[in-house]
């Protein structure tokens, strides 16, 4: 297995394996490799549906999205698909699914059909982001709390997948999730500073007050330094540790053909635990 880190802050090219065939030792060496670097890639893979949800499976219980299991869709895969017709609705640094008190752990994509121009995904490291605070400011953010929930043009991109109905049904079924503003990592025991598009507020303070520090501290995100940015191929994979990074799915390949594949890997309630205490402070809970 052949390692490249392809910046200071996050992501490393892993050259050498097949996802299909990897050993127990291989696994573990993929598993370090992931926790310190937070996205991994590799090319020229061969990802049938079952290995991917095979891979998957190796890292935890694939996981159904909210909203598709509120329309009777279990199935842990999902195809993202771009045409003239479906325009691209993933261009904002995210975290997967943190309307969700326990939102996915791990995401594993893979690339199908790739056009000529475009379509390159962004990964930033939330613990670059947090690093990057005064001293002052991280204790601030300690002790908040941020309301995550489907936001209005979440809910529209849904409403064009399901139906009109599709609105009232997110609105009733998921009012959110209370999660701690700084994330600590249960395996590293890092600190990450847990943004996510699908923030709402700061609990506790005024509007003006939260659309403020929001404003601040989500714009640290765009600071390339702590990116990485990945030009895709067909038969690429990417997995990335969705606890302490934030991806953006770049729309400038629009209205040429896209296709991926993706998978998620269930996650725990999301935790703020002080340096040195051994239980949380702070954890993640519905709204």
């Amino acid at each position: 297995m052949r390692i490249t880190p392809l910046s200071a802050n996050i992501g490393a090219l892993v050259e050498g394996v097949s996802l299909n065939a990897l050993s127990e030792d291989e696994f573990d060496e993929l598993h370090q490799t992931l926790l310190k670097h937070h996205v991994i890639f590799l090319r020229d893979q061969d990802l049938s549906e079952a290995d991917h949800i095979g891979l998957a499976n190796r890292w935890g219980t694939p996981m159904a999205n909210p909203v598709a299991k509120l329309h009777g869709d279990e199935t842990v895969l999902h195809s993202v698909e771009n045409n003239a017709k479906k325009p691209p609705l993933a261009d904002g640094f995210h975290t997967d699914l943190t309307y969700w008190p326990e939102p996915p752990n791990l995401a594993i994509l893979y690339a199908l059909d790739i056009p000529t121009v475009g379509g390159d995904t962004l990964w930033a490291s939330l613990y670059a982001v947090y690093d990057s605070l005064s001293d002052e400011m991280k204790r601030v953010c300690q002790d908040l709390r941020a309301l995550h929930k489907p936001s209005d043009h979440f809910i529209q991109a849904n409403v064009a997948m399901y139906g009109a109905e599709s609105e009232q049904v997110i609105r009733q079924n998921l009012q959110g999730a209370i999660l701690p503003f700084v994330r600590t990592h249960e395996e590293t025991g890092r600190q990450a500073l847990f943004l996510s598009s699908f923030i709402d507020h700061l609990v506790g303070m005024h509007r003006p007050e939260s659309d403020a520090l929001l404003g601040y501290l989500s714009n640290l995100v765009n600071n390339p330094n702590y990116a990485v940015r990945w030009r895709w191929r067909a038969g690429d994979v990417a997995i990335w540790d969705e606890r302490c990074t934030n991806h953006r799915a770049l729309s400038d390949h629009y209205p040429q053909y896209r296709l991926m594949r993706r998978c998620t890997v269930e996650g725990g309630r999301p935790f703020y635990r002080p340096d040195g205490a051994s239980e949380p402070l702070f954890e993640g809970t519905f709204a």
